[in-house]
């Protein structure tokens, strides 16, 4: 497999994840979808990083990742800047959701769904600003 496959099916993965966040709100499984937008946020980053460095460093947190985003282009501190705080509760979901009694409620489940689509268009614009795509439809 070479890297633009990987590349691929990184991002493939992702939507997938997201795509199985929005449904487990559907369904009110919160605390899935909360462990889904993690995943969904963590793959995308790691996806944009290898397309545009080509390699990413080997971390789940979403907060490290932007802020190797972030050393491409200076404007992902502004998101970075303003989210903090919740891009701290999407790292936490990913161990919360799994291994201990924290219940997430449809509030938090909707907030972590969309701070991973906010997460997404980032890469999305990033790569449109560096001449690597154009920003796929629902996260432009």
């Amino acid at each position: 497999m070479g890297i633009k496959d990987e590349i691929d099916l990184m991002r493939r993965r992702a939507k997938a994840f997201l795509e199985m966040a929005e449904i487990s709100i559907q369904r009110g499984n919160y605390d899935l979808a909360a462990f889904n937008a993690e995943q969904a946020s963590q793959l995308y980053l790691k996806s944009a990083l290898l397309e545009l460095i080509g390699d990413y460093p080997r971390t789940h947190s979403a907060i490290a990742l932007l802020k190797e985003l972030e050393r491409i282009d200076p404007s992902v501190g502004d998101f970075l800047a303003r989210n903090k705080r919740g891009l701290h509760n999407l790292e936490d979901s990913y161990l919360m959701s799994r291994y201990f009694y924290k219940l997430f409620d449809k509030e938090d489940g909707e907030y972590l769904v969309s701070l991973a689509k906010e997460v997404m268009a980032v890469c999305e614009k990033v790569r449109k600003r560096l001449g690597k795509g154009e920003a796929p439809e629902g996260l432009g």
